[in-house]
């Protein structure tokens, strides 16, 4: 039997860009130290903010 973590017990980060925290999603679990930003579209903006 599979346990699951209930949402509130998964970690956060801030967005470097739009400041929102964000949790953690399955598909960062290989990378999660290497996630900066909530979505695609903060990624993108990266550069603009530099």
């Amino acid at each position: 039997m599979a346990r699951t973590r209930a949402k509130s017990d998964l970690p956060t980060k801030k967005c470097l860009i739009c400041q929102r925290s964000f949790t953690w999603r399955k598909k960062w679990a290989d990378c999660w130290d290497d996630v900066k930003y909530c979505s695609e579209r903060c990624r993108r903006r990266r550069s603009n903010v530099d």
